[in-house]
């Protein structure tokens, strides 16, 4: 789904016009975002947690030069955890 299926969606169940629909999904979208950038996690009960996560410093071979090897710097990395309810949905889908 792309975003804008995904305001058409919030159109139809809302009756909100295109452009508060798209203001409202960009806002949430952005405050989930600021949230991880500060170190917080989102949690939105029934659909699952957002955060970030450490990742740490290690070694890697070059896919360009299989015989090289190159350092990856520690950074955080995006992270997501399904709830229970999000889980079993898909599982039975």
């Amino acid at each position: 789904m792309k975003k804008a299926e995904l305001v058409a969606k919030v159109i139809d169940k809302t009756g909100l016009s295109k452009k508060d629909a798209s203001a409202v999904i960009d806002t949430v979208f952005d405050e989930i975002a600021a949230a991880m950038i500060r170190g917080e996690q989102v949690s939105l009960v029934g659909f699952g947690t957002f955060g970030a996560k450490e990742r740490q410093a290690r070694t890697c071979v070059n896919p360009l030069k299989p015989g090289e090897k190159i350092e990856v710097p520690a950074m955080k990395v995006p992270s997501f955890k399904p709830g229970k309810p999000l889980k079993e949905a898909l599982k039975n889908a």
